[in-house]
């Protein structure tokens, strides 16, 4: 059996994660607190200021609660995975979980990729579902919407395609006179893993710049490439992943092809088993 742990990224946040969790690893709630400037706790637990749903306190919160459910998961089971793999913001996790950094290092980063997404403005993402993705591409590309990219291959039939907010709501009725099943515009600021997200990786390049990395101790898929992360290559798939698509599909392919795959979702949400399981 070949065992794998899969990490959620945005959107899988909810009041009341972590429960549980805190109380049993004080030390790196210390640290987080100390590194962000508020508590952890209170974020996740009560969002008592109601920035749990704020891009910059999302992706931290997400950081720590799954960071803190795989440290329980390993030590409840006494055993590491054989390859980790992460959607998006989850693929901090699965590098923490593949020592290529330390939990106040993951979260630094985290930190700042978070507030660097929050400044985006003027975009819009939707959720298409029911459609190939390859059918979503030939429709940009010939109604002159060229200018929406495809931000999340997720399974074979939910693609999440990212622009600015104007040619999102235009294409809307597009797809719909196309008959696409469903097409859900999603509650975001920026037009994420897309080519408007380039200032945002070029200035949290910068930053990643600074942080010395490990070699992968456990194999990594990387969104980017959908292959291996190593410690060459590291500082790239994690710029390029934010105005490039997340490659899941691909991901989930090419570990399936592993001897008897047991996929593991680490962290709060159910939403990567599900897509798990729409791809053959």
């Amino acid at each position: 059996m070949t065992k794998i742990y899969v990490f959620p990224g945005q959107g899988s946040q909810a009041i009341g994660m972590g429960a549980g969790l805190f109380e049993k690893y004080p030390e790196e709630v210390a640290i987080a607190n100390d590194i962000l400037g508020y508590s952890i706790v209170d974020l996740c637990l009560t969002d008592s200021n109601q920035q749990l749903s704020n891009t910059a306190f999302t992706q931290p919160a997400l950081f720590v609660v799954s960071a803190l459910s795989y440290l329980n998961q390993i030590e409840t089971t006494g055993t590491k995975p054989d390859f980790v793999a992460g959607h998006s913001l989850g693929e901090y996790n699965a590098l923490y979980a593949a020592n290529v950094f330390d939990f106040a290092t993951g979260l630094k980063l985290v930190q700042k990729r978070g507030e660097i997404m929050a400044k985006v403005e003027g975009g819009g993402m939707a959720a298409i579902i029911g459609m190939d993705s390859n059918k979503i591409k030939d429709i940009l590309e010939s109604t002159a919407f060229d200018t929406i990219d495809i931000a999340n291959f997720n399974s074979p039939s939910q693609t999440v395609i990212s622009g600015l907010k104007k040619d999102i709501t235009d294409v809307q009725q597009i797809f719909e006179e196309a008959g696409v099943r469903m097409f859900v515009p999603l509650k975001v600021s920026g037009a994420f893993h897309s080519r408007y997200m380039k200032d945002a990786q070029n200035e949290f390049e910068l930053f990643l710049n600074k942080t010395s990395l490990n070699s992968p101790e456990i194999t990594c898929i990387a969104n980017f490439t959908a292959k291996p992360y190593t410690q060459e290559n590291a500082k790239e798939n994690m710029a390029q992943q934010i105005s490039n698509s997340v490659r899941w599909v691909e991901t989930i392919k090419l570990l399936k092809q592993e001897p008897n795959p047991e996929f593991e979702e680490i962290g709060p949400g159910k939403v990567l088993a599900r897509l798990i399981a729409q791809i053959s």
